[in-house]
């Protein structure tokens, strides 16, 4: 759905009927969320407070009218199974988990509750929904990234990196959305002149082994599809690329803030703020299989051009007027 076709649908909202979405103002609601981010990670806390901003904008107070329940599963799925099930028996009026795999869990627990998801990808190849326009269920949201996107993370590596000839693609096999972005990539690989190989991690000792085992080739650069178990071992990724002198594009924006090359993604920020837009929706009468999938309707590129330097790479001037951030 386009941006002005989804506007004129929220648009549209206001011609429900009255009784649907006037629900009693006297009942304190419950909203959960269910992050894959460790509890003290930075950008986690920003997506949370964006979220809860951006509901008090929309009238919905916590500690008012609403209460808000947060738990922080780093990634780990036993951890996020703990707490679905702990979220889920407090039946919550609707529940956000921000990945695939805190999604996934949250799924096999209820098939009742509104489930609003953020940075998610492939929701439809992933199970989440029946289609984008019509979810069907009681789970709808923002996805993270088109498909396509993987080729797009090579072509940025390209250009950062001109030399490059041999690209690691380190992936999450188990995850649809991985699995989609690496067909991209390869689909992409030869107009760009070099080649593609995956490499399925989910363990600290999986990511250490694969960066390793292809540090030895030559003119050789990383693709880190985003997946929780890439992000809760961020800083052993960018210290391994560090190490071994790999250039490398990320999809989350933390990648690169955290020493990482450069990340070409979505802002995560922005994610929030829209996921909060549903939940007031739902809070308000609607139902999640009524609200269409969302992709995002901007990228952004970042660049840290102290690592660049650190790497040795003349980043053209030109690469660095496109990006939205430099990092000095």
């Amino acid at each position: 759905m386009r941006r002005r076709e989804f506007f004129i649908f929220l648009g549209s909202t206001a011609t429900w009927p009255l009784a649907a979405r006037a629900q009693s103002s006297d009942r304190l609601r419950r909203v959960a969320l269910l992050m894959g981010f460790p509890e003290g990670d930075a950008e986690g806390r920003a997506c949370a407070s964006a979220l809860q901003r951006r509901l008090e904008e929309l009238g919905w107070q916590d500690g008012r009218n609403i209460k808000i329940e947060t738990r922080w599963a780093r990634g780990d799925p036993g951890k996020a199974r703990t707490f679905a099930k702990e979220l889920v028996a407090m039946a919550p009026d609707v529940i956000v988990p921000n990945s695939n795999m805190v999604t996934t869990v949250l799924r096999h627990e209820t098939r009742t509750i509104p489930i609003v998801f953020v940075f998610v990808g492939d929701p439809v190849g992933s199970g989440f929904v029946a289609s984008l326009a019509k979810p069907g269920a009681n789970l709808t949201g923002f996805a993270l990234f088109e498909p396509a996107i993987g080729g797009k993370w090579l072509q940025v590596l390209a250009e950062i990196a001109p030399d490059i000839k041999h690209v690691a693609f380190l992936m999450h096999r188990e995850t649809p959305a991985n699995v989609n972005m690496l067909n991209a990539a390869e689909a992409a690989a030869p107009a760009l002149g070099v080649k593609l190989s995956p490499f399925g991690i989910q363990t600290p000792l999986e990511i250490e082994r694969a960066i390793t085992e292809f540090a030895s080739t030559s003119n050789g650069g990383l693709v880190v599809a985003p997946n929780a178990h890439a992000l809760e071992n961020r800083d052993t990724i960018i210290g391994l690329a560090a190490h071994y002198r790999l250039p490398a594009v990320y999809g989350f924006r933390s990648f690169a803030t955290s020493g990482g090359l450069v990340s070409y993604g979505t802002s995560p920020i922005d994610q929030f703020r829209q996921g909060a837009s549903y939940v007031d929706l739902i809070l308000k009468g609607a139902k999640a299989a009524d609200l269409p999938v969302q992709f995002p309707t901007k990228y952004e590129l970042v660049v840290n051009h102290k690592t660049a330097r650190a790497l040795g790479l003349k980043v053209s001037e030109a690469f660095l007027q496109r990006a939205d951030e430099v990092i000095e």
